[in-house]
């Protein structure tokens, strides 16, 4: 189950930040990390010498251009965040997030992403709507800021918890349909998709978006859609594409 959490960092402007997340993974049993646009040279003597044993995470971290890229292969990516957003979107505190854990990944395709953003910004409210869910850290609201590192490290144990609780109670895990979910990528190919469909029948103006797409985002990755639903839904906005295709047709004939 821990091999398939992924540890994503989003800008990351301090090597020793990076050593020391490595660090609080291999605590935790850990492995996979991946970085999205550091702003900092990853492998420093500070980031080495932060990692403190386990500096082969730091090597062995996959880097990406995007978020997108990040979670492709992921079926469920929480973001860490400590704000409230305009749009409300679904919060899980830590323990909540452990106690998904085994059935999210009792599907052998099953992936999680934890997704942490900048040091001095956190992440965008677009990198958030990429998220299923998002997760909060209760810490002292007179003392808030937590160090990049101690919120992986926070997460990283709940983690393991909920891995140790499998292993003593295997046969109460599995609650889910045996179906395989949606990848991140299944998913933003679907919302491109919709939006696409829906400016063709008119039913969205981009010009005008009035949030249209985030709670239309929102609302399918809280129903957290199988591969075979989701193939479905796009299967009815094709149809409804060609039927929008031939109406107009017809009307420029007439």
């Amino acid at each position: 189950m821990l091999e398939r959490i992924r540890i994503v960092l989003i800008g990351t402007s301090h090597p020793g930040n990076i050593g020391a997340t490595a660090r609080a993974m291999h605590n935790m049993g850990l492995s996979d990390l991946a970085l999205v646009a550091p702003r900092c040279e990853p492998l420093t003597a500070d980031s080495i010498s932060r990692a403190s044993g386990a500096d082969h995470l730091v090597h062995a971290a996959r880097m990406h251009d995007s978020l997108d890229a990040a979670v492709a292969d992921c079926t469920l990516a929480v973001g860490a965040s400590a704000r409230s957003r305009t749009l409300p979107w679904p919060m899980i505190a830590p323990r909540e997030l452990g106690a998904r854990l085994p059935a999210e990944l009792a599907d052998a395709e099953g992936r999680v992403a934890l997704v942490f953003g900048r040091e001095d910004s956190g992440l965008s409210n677009a990198e958030l709507q990429r998220c299923h869910a998002h997760v909060h850290i209760p810490t002292n609201p007179d003392f808030s800021s937590l160090n990049l590192a101690a919120a992986v490290q926070v997460l990283a144990y709940e983690c393991r918890l909920a891995w140790q609780a499998q292993r003593e109670t295997p046969d109460g895990t599995d609650e889910g349909t045996g179906q395989p979910l949606a990848s991140h990528a299944e998913l933003e190919h679907y919302f491109a998709h919709l939006e696409r469909t829906l400016i063709a029948i008119g039913f969205h103006d981009p010009a005008t978006p009035r949030q249209l797409m985030a709670r239309l985002r929102r609302f399918t990755l809280r129903a957290r859609p199988e591969r075979q639903e989701l193939n479905i839904l796009r299967g009815i906005l094709t149809a409804t594409e060609q039927q929008a295709a031939t109406r107009q047709g017809d009307a420029a004939e007439e």
